[in-house]
C-alpha cells in the first residue's frame, strides 16, 4: 500500500533524524533553555529578517495555536477562523476550552478575506447589542487552508489593514507552510511584517514533532513562556525540538521539501485533469482533491491510501491525495501510470 492520505505517515527526514542522532547522548538544560533552541531561533530570526521577534518551540500545532490565542485575547473576546479552519473543525474544542469562543466565517476553500472580516466588525459594533456578544479579537488564518488554497502578499496584506483598523491580533497556522512558501509570492520576512504571530511547521514538513512559534509583536511576547508550560506545549528535552528545527532550516532543506511536494502534486494534477476529472478545490499545494468515479476509486484503493471528502453525487466521490517530504518520484510515476490505466 502506498499511502498519500496525509503528509505526516512518516517519521523524520533523513537529516533531521541523523543531526538527532549524532547529537544524542548530549546533555543540556532542559525546557528550551539549550544552546540549539538558541541557535534555531536566531536562524528563524535572520530568515525573517526580524530580530526583534520571539521564537519558541513546542510540542505540536493544537498546543501552538491554543497558546498563542489564549495568550492575545482578553477574556470577553473570540478568534475569527474560517468553518473549515483547523481551530474550528479539527480540535476537539481545543480553544473554547480556554474560554474563547470561535467566530467561524463561510469561506470558499477556507481563505478569509479582508471584506468579509470587515464587515464582521463593522457589524458588530453597529449593534445596539454588541456588549452582550463575544468582541472579535483576532483572526486566524491558515497558509496553506485545510483545502490547499494560499493567500497573496495582496490579500495579507488587505487583512492587515482592517486588523489594523479594528485593533485585531493577525495569526497565521503554518502547519504546511513549507508548501505555502513554495506555492505563493508570500516570503517569511512578508510574514513577519504582516502578522502578529505565525507558525513554522515541523511535524508536516520533516521533523519527528514539533512546531515553531514567531511572535513579532511586544504584547504578545510577555510571559508567554508560562502559557506554553501552562497549556501543555514546553518540552522537558526541549533540545530535541532545537536541534530539529536547526537541521530543517539552516541549509534550505525547508524549502526544498515544499517545492519538491508541491512540484510532486502539480504531477498529480496535471494527471487527474488529463484524465478528465474535476478538482473539488484548485490547490496550488501538496493537497490535491480530484472527484472520482467510484469505480476507478475501488481500482485505486487497491494501492493506494487516500483521505475521503465527501460524495457530490451517487456515482462519485472526491478524495485527498497528499505528497509528502518521503513520497518517492517513482510512487508518483506509478500513480500517474494507474490513473492513465484506470
Amino acid at each position: 500500500m502506498l499511502h498519500f492520505e496525509c503528509d505526516y505517515a512518516s517519521g523524520a527526514h533523513p537529516q533531521v533524524l541523523e543531526r538527532l542522532v549524532r547529537t544524542n547522548l548530549e546533555e543540556s538544560s532542559g525546557y528550551g533553555e539549550d544552546a540549539y533552541c538558541g541557535q534555531a531561533a536566531r536562524l528563524i530570526q535572520a530568515l525573517c529578517r526580524a530580530p526583534q521577534a520571539q521564537v519558541h518551540f513546542l510540542v505540536g500545532g493544537t498546543q501552538a495555536n491554543l497558546t498563542v490565542i489564549a495568550a492575545a485575547l482578553r477574556p470577553h473576546q473570540g478568534v475569527i477562523s474560517a468553518q473549515s479552519g483547523h481551530i474550528s473543525d479539527h480540535e476537539t474544542g481545543a480553544i473554547e476550552a480556554t474560554g474563547h469562543k470561535v467566530l467561524t466565517l463561510a469561506a470558499e476553500g477556507g481563505k478569509l478575506s479582508a471584506r468579509q472580516i470587515e464587515a464582521l466588525c463593522r457589524d458588530h459594533r453597529a449593534d445596539p447589542c454588541a456588549v452582550h456578544k463575544v468582541q472579535p479579537g483576532m483572526i486566524y488564518l491558515a497558509h496553506p487552508t485545510e483545502f490547499g488554497l494560499v493567500y497573496s502578499r495582496a490579500e495579507l496584506e488587505a487583512i492587515r489593514a482592517v486588523a489594523d483598523q479594528y485593533r485585531l491580533t493577525v495569526f497565521l497556522d503554518g502547519a504546511r507552510l513549507a508548501c505555502g512558501l513554495a506555492a505563493s509570492d508570500v516570503t517569511l520576512p512578508d510574514l513577519a511584517r504582516l502578522c502578529d504571530a505565525f507558525t513554522i511547521g515541523g511535524t508536516k514538513a520533516g521533523t519527528l514533532f514539533g512546531e515553531a512559534m514567531v511572535l513579532t509583536r511586544d504584547r504578545l511576547q510577555e510571559d508567554f513562556r508560562y502559557l506554553i508550560k501552562q497549556r501543555g506545549g514546553m518540552l522537558a528535552k526541549g533540545r530535541l525540538l532545537g536541534v530539529q528545527f536547526q537541521a530543517l532550516l539552516e541549509d534550505g532543506l525547508y524549502q526544498r521539501i515544499g517545492r519538491q511536494e508541491v512540484d510532486q502534486a502539480m504531477r498529480l494534477q496535471a494527471a487527474f485533469q488529463d484524465k478528465g476529472w474535476p478538482l473539488l478545490y484548485p490547490s496550488p499545494t501538496n493537497q490535491q482533491f480530484p472527484i472520482l468515479p467510484d469505480t476507478a476509486l475501488e481500482a485505486l484503493q487497491r494501492k493506494y491510501s487516500v483521505s475521503w471528502m465527501g460524495k457530490p453525487d451517487a456515482g462519485h466521490t472526491a478524495v485527498r491525495f497528499c505528497t509528502s517530504w518521503s513520497t518517492r518520484e517513482e510512487d508518483v510515476d506509478q500513480l500517474i501510470q494507474d490513473i492513465t490505466d484506470v
